[in-house]
């Protein structure tokens, strides 16, 4: 769980009614207690055996969530973090696969769940519990892994959405899109979810491995084509394209998808927290898309506009997922960027905060989970001999945040329900 203290950036030393609703966002969204909560409320069906199979940056938590709930005869997890076992762990098989690039430990995870699978019969219950970044940390690819390699590379580096990237993910995979459930010899299958990705669509988390796809090859030609990636992609990944099993294929008949935990809960708990200390509040959107560096800005300037209508003090929420179009040669993730967007627009601005955090407490290859930007941001940047606008143009956020020590620190978090972004005017 989380503490108050653990949001220690220079910026919210001061300030602990802020970091005791980020706190309350982070714990209401605690993946083992949204499966032992919905174990609670709904036995699971009956059945001869009971696997185990958790995939994705929480699926530790929710598998051991399970474990302590039900005799499993086996599990298997694919994870980021694989975690130190005890005795009574030790059925259950963790495996680390790569992120945010798939690598040899993510073909391997995928080796590894079509071995679970196999085994299974229809007198079997299998209990997925999936999470944000299943969809890199395993692969079953049609394509080799280079290819994937390259392909996942190319639209990281262009800003395509993460329901973009999974889409074509999903027409290139034998367990995505409804693989999993596919190669389950027609086991029941209760998959519980922890929702990342925006509007909740099931087919998108960890790329759908027990979902139906309604996208189609020309969906996934249409991306490419998009971001004009024809001449830059390996050849295989067009023809090696294949369509997935749909919302009326017969495998989904014993399949039953529950969505447990999302970003509109967390926003949620940070609201109803807000309100107990004694600010006014809005929630102002779920589903953040688009360039980072342009929605902190856009963000920042409904921070700003709302200091002439609203009461201090009052907090501004929103919640999704940003993009990033590398352009430069530095360091940080889409939160860093998001806020590093917002400095000049506060610029000056007094008692004012604007916090982007990811949820999973890793934004970006780094080791920070969002930035704390204020209307002092911009001065004390300067006394430093930097400018915001140099360190975006270089995606060079973390360095510059790093400098005025106003990264969020967490460490992994082990839940994983998109970014959230709170403006706080104190």
């Amino acid at each position: 769980m989380f503490t108050p203290e653990q949001f220690n950036a220079f910026s919210l030393r001061s300030r602990p009614a802020a970091k005791r609703i980020l706190a309350s966002a982070m714990n209401a969204v605690d993946a083992g207690a949204a499966v032992r909560k919905y174990l609670h409320e709904n036995p699971l069906p009956n059945a001869k055996r009971l696997f185990a199979f958790g995939l994705g940056k929480a699926a530790w938590a929710m598998t051991s969530a399970l474990a302590d709930a039900a005799e499993l005869v086996e599990g298997l997890v694919v994870t980021k973090h694989a975690p130190a076992l005890s005795a009574a762990q030790r059925r259950i098989a963790v495996l680390e696969g790569n992120h945010p690039v798939p690598g040899l430990g993510s073909v391997n995870a995928g080796t590894e769940a079509l071995k679970l699978v196999s085994q299974l019969t229809p007198d079997d219950l299998l209990v997925c519990l999936i999470s944000g970044g299943g969809s890199a940390l395993m692969t079953a690819p049609r394509i080799p892994l280079e290819d994937l390699q390259a392909l996942t590379s190319a639209l990281l580096a262009c800003g395509a959405r993460i329901d973009e990237i999974n889409t074509l993910r999903r027409h290139l995979d034998h367990l995505k899109g409804g693989g999993l459930a596919r190669a389950a010899n027609g086991a029941q299958i209760v998959s519980l979810i922890l929702s990342d990705v925006v509007s909740d669509s099931i087919e998108a988390i960890a790329s759908g491995p027990t979902a139906p796809d309604p996208t189609t090859n020309a969906d996934a030609l249409s991306i490419i084509e998009k971001y004009d990636l024809k001449d830059t992609i390996p050849a295989a990944v067009i023809s090696s394209l294949r369509e997935t099993p749909k919302p009326d294929a017969p495998i989904f008949e014993r399949v039953q998808n529950k969505i447990i935990a999302s970003n509109s809960l967390a926003l949620r708990a940070a609201q109803s927290q807000a309100q107990t200390e004694g600010f006014e509040t809005k929630i102002l959107r779920a589903d953040l898309q688009g360039e980072a560096s342009v929605v902190g800005r856009e963000v920042a300037s409904q921070l700003r506009e709302s200091l002439q209508k609203a009461n201090r003090p009052f907090c501004l929420l929103a919640g999704g997922e940003t993009t990033v179009t590398l352009k430069g040669r530095g360091k940080g993730g889409r939160n860093q960027e998001l806020a590093i967007g917002g400095v000049e627009m506060l610029d000056g601005l007094k008692d004012v905060a604007l916090v982007s955090l990811a949820t999973d407490c890793e934004d970006g290859p780094t080791d920070a989970a969002g930035a704390v930007v204020t209307g002092e941001s911009a001065r004390r940047a300067k006394s430093l001999g930097m400018s915001a606008a140099d360190y975006l143009s270089q995606n060079n956020a973390y360095v510059f945040f790093n400098a005025l020590d106003d990264l969020v620190r967490t460490g992994p978090s082990g839940t994983n329900v998109n970014d959230l972004v709170l403006c706080f005017a104190f």
